[in-house]
């Protein structure tokens, strides 16, 4: 299963940067705004310990992990939606990705620019975020607007889609995000084909930088405002140093902790990310291990089997006959598949069983 997240944010905020710090991939990251025009694409492996673990007990050949993928576009800014900046270009970037991941910058310093001439993360969020109701506003107003030749019809499926892009219309002319209007399952079905851009998860990184005026150890104003803005919508975020994460790409992991630690930097940021995007989407981690290689597989949360086996192939959800399952702590404490089974450790599951993360799993089709 793909999972693509797009990093957006204004200009010199600090996207391509940390995008150079997960892809270990060099785009332009110069201090001036639309230097990366086209979206660049990194594919980034999800950290997970029980690899290596699973790798040891059946002595696999290869170590294949999950992946995320990051698409870094380009720097929107205020008028986006009416193609300022070449607006237009870069919002249709972010209607091919999953999800978006909004970053903000929460430092001072007078040697990188801002697109305002001011540091108010709060004015960036909302500036990013009105963009975007725009831009979704016309995609809605022009599907309405083409809806009355099909309702005279009498198509009831069309009625109902009315029903809802009116209601949406609605919350996004109120300036909320058609994620926050609580659409029924259904509703979103209807209007999926619409791809729009508020109805995407969406998580804030907080940049900060080292050396720089942080405003989240400073006690500023600003600082408070965007946390109470963010609680109160109850959004995810993380605060992450972009520039620290950019340093300590090229790192072995022994010394880059070493080097966090000398930097004042105490969590590893971007595993942070990668899981917070992990749970922004509902996506879980179910596993395999043999001799030819131990991998890791992503599905949605709540996934049957046939449907989590999807994401190996089309086919075992098609001809999907039975999964063998073991629990990934089980078969470690047991410490083969063999001796597992011997136990009662696999079980035997059918069409209707909900795969959960850390289950190994053996597909029978």
């Amino acid at each position: 299963m793909a999972l693509s997240i797009g990093i957006v944010g204004l200009p010199n905020v600090g996207k391509s940067t940390l995008f150079n710090a997960l892809t270990k991939k060099s785009v332009p990251a110069e201090n001036y705004p639309f230097c990366t025009i086209d979206p660049s694409v990194g594919i980034v492996p999800v950290p997970d310990a029980r690899l290596q673990t699973l790798t040891e007990l059946s002595q696999s050949e290869k170590t294949i992990p999950a992946v995320t993928e990051f698409v870094d576009i380009a720097g929107l800014v205020r008028g986006a939606s009416e193609g300022e900046g070449l607006g237009n270009q870069f919002l249709s970037h972010i209607q091919e990705v999953d999800a978006i991941l909004h970053m903000v910058r929460i430092f001072e310093d007078k040697d990188i620019t801002h697109v305002s001439d001011k540091i108010d993360p709060l004015d960036d969020i909302k500036t990013i975020n009105l963009e975007l109701t725009l831009k979704d506003l016309e995609n809605v107003a022009k599907r309405l607007g083409a809806l009355d030749r099909e309702i005279k019809k009498g198509d009831k499926k069309v009625l109902k889609e009315k029903e809802v892009l009116e209601k949406l219309k609605k919350g996004l002319e109120e300036e909320k995000r058609a994620e926050e209007l609580d659409l029924e399952d259904e509703e979103k079905e209807l209007v999926k084909e619409r791809n729009l851009l508020t109805l995407k998860p969406m998580m804030y990184g907080l940049n900060k930088k080292a050396g720089g005026t942080n405003l989240d150890e400073t006690e500023d104003d600003r600082f408070k405002n965007l946390l109470s803005f963010l609680k109160e919508r109850d959004s995810k975020y993380l605060v992450i140093d972009a520039g620290i994460e950019h340093e300590l790409k090229d790192f072995e992991s022994g010394e880059k902790e070493e080097y966090r630690n000398e930097l004042g930097a105490q969590d590893d940021g971007i595993n942070l990310l990668i899981k917070k995007s992990y749970e922004l989407l509902d996506l879980i981690t179910f596993l395999t291990t043999g001799e030819k290689e131990t991998r890791g597989w992503t599905t949605k949360r709540g996934s049957v089997a046939p449907v989590a086996g999807i994401a190996i192939h089309t086919d075992f959800r098609d001809k999907f006959i039975r999964a063998e399952i073991v629990a990934y702590d089980d078969l470690v404490s047991a410490g083969s598949y063999a001796t597992a089974r011997e136990k009662g450790l696999v079980r035997t599951e059918g069409k209707e069983y909900v795969v959960k993360d850390g289950d190994v799993v053996e597909f029978k089709i």
